[in-house]
C-alpha cells in the first residue's frame, strides 16, 4: 500500500525494474504545462519545461530564446509586435 501522499495523482507512477528482476513503483512529481504564447496561445518553441528547482540551476540561455519577447511571444507574434512599434 502506498503512503498517503502518493495515493493522489499529483505524483507520476514510474515502474522501475531492479537488477534482481523485480519491479518497483517509483513516484515522481509531474512536469508543469508547456509555455504558451501570450498573443495567440500556440506552444512556444525553445522554452524549457522542468520543475522550478531544475530551472533555477539551468543557465538563462537554455530557459528561453534570446530575442525580444523571447519566452513570452512566439516568433510570429513578436515579429508583428516589432513591426507595429516601429510604425508608431
Amino acid at each position: 500500500m502506498p503512503e498517503g501522499r502518493f495515493k493522489s495523482r499529483t505524483f507520476r507512477r514510474v515502474k522501475k525494474k531492479l537488477p534482481g528482476g523485480s519491479t518497483v513503483i517509483h513516484y515522481s512529481k509531474r512536469k508543469p504545462k508547456k509555455a504558451t504564447c501570450a498573443g495567440c496561445g500556440v506552444v512556444l518553441q525553445g522554452v524549457a519545461r522542468d520543475l522550478p528547482l531544475k530551472m533555477q540551476n539551468m543557465p538563462k540561455t537554455r530557459k528561453r530564446p534570446e530575442r525580444p519577447f523571447g519566452g513570452v511571444l512566439c516568433s510570429k507574434c513578436s515579429r508583428l509586435k516589432i513591426k507595429e512599434e516601429s510604425r508608431v
